[in-house]
């Protein structure tokens, strides 16, 4: 299939899986994750009707910008693990950062913010299988970070995200999209000062994207499913 197609059967697919859990299609954001794609491969993609692009990478990330891959799409996020010396090159650039998942990240991003006068979007990533090679908080810390959010005047929480294990048995990671689901539900019931805000669950990725909008994600970050094996990496 061609770009334009997959990019179909994945809006079908999901829409597909939302309607079999009672839920509208429109509850769910499909983000493209757009690690080493080309410029071009890019606006094909969002020409093709994809809104939303995710970056892993922030030295991709700067690149795409400056070449004015992005133009067209609703949103740029980034999705990938941020150090906090790369903190200035993301916050105020992307309308959602969704891999804080730490005190210092946190208020790396709070104070970048302050600088540029705005208030940055983010997402809390919670290791959810407790995976070492993973980042992320574990859920018993998710909560002092959630209040830490709350305090920090130039960030917004928006909800959560995940990334379970790696696994080709189909299913398999249902388990941790509950759990993630029920952390999502407890959270919110705790900030009761950020409830209208804190909407999205971000969990899914291209082998398992169904079953995480089964299990409640409002967004999903799919790249091979889109865009095919992802091609080797050019350096920059």
């Amino acid at each position: 299939m061609d770009l334009a197609s997959r990019i179909q059967t994945v809006k079908d697919n999901i829409a597909a899986a939302a309607a079999a859990a009672g839920r509208r299609p429109e509850e769910i954001t499909l983000c493209g994750a757009t690690k080493v794609q080309s410029d071009d491969t890019i606006r094909a993609a969002i020409a093709a009707g994809l809104t939303v692009c995710g970056e892993n990478r922030v030295q991709e990330l700067t690149a795409h910008l400056a070449a004015g891959a992005y133009d067209g799409a609703r949103e740029v996020h980034f999705i990938g693990h941020l150090q906090t010396n790369k903190v200035r090159q993301v916050v105020g650039r992307v309308a959602l950062i969704q891999s804080v998942d730490s005190p210092h990240l946190l208020q790396a991003v709070d104070r970048q913010a302050d600088k540029l006068g705005l208030i940055q979007d983010i997402l809390l990533e919670v290791n959810i299988a407790g995976e070492d090679s993973k980042g992320g908080c574990s859920p018993r810390e998710l909560y002092g970070l959630a209040q830490l959010a709350l305090q920090s005047p130039h960030v917004r929480l928006r909800g959560l995200m995940a990334i379970p294990p790696i696994s080709s048995a189909p299913g398999a990671n249902r388990g941790y999209f509950a759990e993630m689901r029920q952390l999502f539900i407890d959270i919110r019931e705790k900030m009761l000062d950020n409830q209208g805000v804190m909407d999205c669950l971000s969990m899914g990725m291209s082998a398992d994207y169904e079953d995480a909008v089964a299990e409640g994600a409002t967004l999903v970050r799919v790249g091979t499913a889109l865009f095919g094996p992802r091609p080797p990496a050019v350096p920059r």
